[in-house]
């Protein structure tokens, strides 16, 4: 049996009867907690160190290990969507994630963390698309951009909130309470699932291509894992390198495998429609940007005017609670002026705030890096949800598992080649300032140097954004396809 030859299981779904408010209230409290959990762990490593006497090299594993997984789960999605209920999938999510919280909580070793931590990311890997395409469903083109920026505000804010909460809870609590207040908001996101979540997909039941899967998991994983370890061990890194080959080669042998197969896990005939190829293009190089940019900002605080993790986390909290507030606001621009009128003036603020970082120096101001981080999250506001809602209003509804699932993988993806990248460049204009000085053991010399690595990153952000604008150019408001001839 194919996707073509399956046979429904359930009847239509009237969509004019379904309740919204409690869904959407379900989703985006587990996917809240779920995101939030991504950078929660990050001032809370030293400790952990300690706390369990493993090397930072192993205490990574939390963090590695967690993207790890969502990365490689993301692709599998869009065919576990045709074969179980929307509510099935939420629940076994968040049933995953609260188990993993839990575990995780009360984990008497290095070990039983680590596991928590991977159980935690089997459920953030199977919710995030799910509740993109839950909105997609329940919501008509003409009302997509306003729900899906709140789904923006929770995907933006909870990230960026993690480090601040983690350094004020290791301050002042001890690293248990990452876990124990995540608890009840799971609880909370699974009981009002339960209760109000209705099935939103036609379930076909495709025939399961184990092949695929296993090429999905090599292919993203192998990308996903080469580019977050080079790092910390560099390119020529046999761990690294042979990994990154792999990965390539077992994506090339998957894409190669979905466009010839009857019954694809992720259909790439999203790709025929121009539109939806053309926002990828763009989430793909402005998500690269971003990633890097909140890796990359920390790493000045700290590093060169020396300010702790905490305080770190506070100066660039301003900028977050913004991005959140307006990406639901953005969502309504886009619903009622259409795609141009806000990602390209989006895109080109974010050109001009990573122009104004590629300035800074040890002279900065507190009060210039967080009006500058401020200018950068309100651009990406602006240009996030409303590239990917409209990249898959162009797709009808049988592809839109597939599409949400593309951009999710995707989303993954850059992030880790984009911080790789930028980490790159900023020893690579470390070690071009050292070779070029005449005291390169000197201590000013030295500073000078971190100053021209953190340059050279900024700038390469700066040539993605430039290549982000000439991107943008190409939109063009495109014709929603009609639910209403998809029912």
């Amino acid at each position: 049996m194919n996707v073509t030859e399956s046979v429904s299981t359930n009847k239509k779904i009237d969509l004019t009867k379904v309740k919204r408010g409690p869904i959407i209230i379900s989703l985006l409290l587990g996917a809240f907690v779920a995101i939030l959990n991504e950078t929660l762990l990050g001032n809370a490593l030293p400790d952990l160190m300690k706390e369990f006497g493993v090397t930072a090299s192993t205490i990574q594993w939390l963090s590695t290990a967690y993207m790890l997984v969502v990365g490689v789960l993301i692709p599998v999605t869009a065919v576990l969507q045709q074969w179980f209920t929307t509510k099935q999938l939420f629940l076994t999510a968040m049933i995953l994630f609260l188990a993993g919280t839990l575990l995780a909580a009360f984990a008497p070793s290095f070990g039983f963390l680590l596991a928590g931590r991977i159980v935690q990311a089997f459920g953030t890997g199977l919710l995030l698309p799910i509740m993109m395409n839950t909105i997609l469903i329940i919501y008509p083109p003409e009302q997509r951009g306003g729900a899906m920026g709140l789904m923006g505000l929770v995907m933006m804010f909870a990230p960026a909130l993690g480090p601040t909460i983690s350094g004020f809870i290791i301050d002042s609590l001890d690293w248990h309470w990452l876990f124990y207040m995540v608890i009840p908001f799971a609880v909370i996101s699974i009981i009002i699932g339960a209760v109000y979540l209705t099935n939103v997909m036609e379930i076909k039941k495709p025939k399961v291509d184990i092949l695929s899967i296993i090429l999905s998991t090599l292919g993203f994983g192998g990308i996903v894992y080469s580019f977050s370890k080079s790092g910390d061990l560099g390119w020529f890194d046999p761990e690294v390198y042979l990994t990154l080959i792999i990965g390539a080669i077992s994506l090339v042998w998957f894409v190669i495998r979905q466009l010839s197969i009857a019954n694809p896990i992720l259909d790439l005939r999203t790709f025929r429609y121009p539109v939806f190829s053309l926002m990828v293009v763009l989430t793909v190089i402005i998500m690269m940007t971003m990633f890097s940019t909140m890796v990359v900002l920390p790493m000045f605080l700290q590093g060169v005017l020396l300010i702790t993790a905490f305080k770190s986390g506070l100066i660039m909290l301003p900028g977050s609670v913004l991005n959140g507030l307006l990406a639901p606001v953005s969502g309504k621009l886009f619903d009622k002026f259409g795609p141009r009128v806000v990602i390209i003036p989006g895109v080109i603020l974010i050109a001009v705030a990573i122009w104004l970082f590629t300035g800074i120096d040890a002279s900065v101001t507190m009060g210039q890096i967080i009006a500058i981080h401020c200018l950068l999250l309100i651009a990406i506001a602006l240009v996030i949800m409303p590239t990917q809602t409209h990249g898959l209003n162009q797709l009808p509804m049988d592809l839109y598992p597939h599409g949400t699932a593309i951009f999710s993988t995707l989303q993954q993806v850059s992030g880790s080649i984009g911080t790789a990248l930028f980490i790159s460049r900023i020893s690579a204009g470390q070690s071009s300032y050292l070779a070029k000085s005449t005291n390169p053991n000197d201590p000013t010399e030295i500073g000078a140097a971190t100053l021209a690595g953190f340059d050279a990153a900024f700038t390469l952000g700066l040539i993605l954004s430039v290549i982000a604008i000439v991107v943008s150019l190409f939109i063009k408001r495109s014709k929603h396809i009609q639910m209403d001839k998809l029912q």
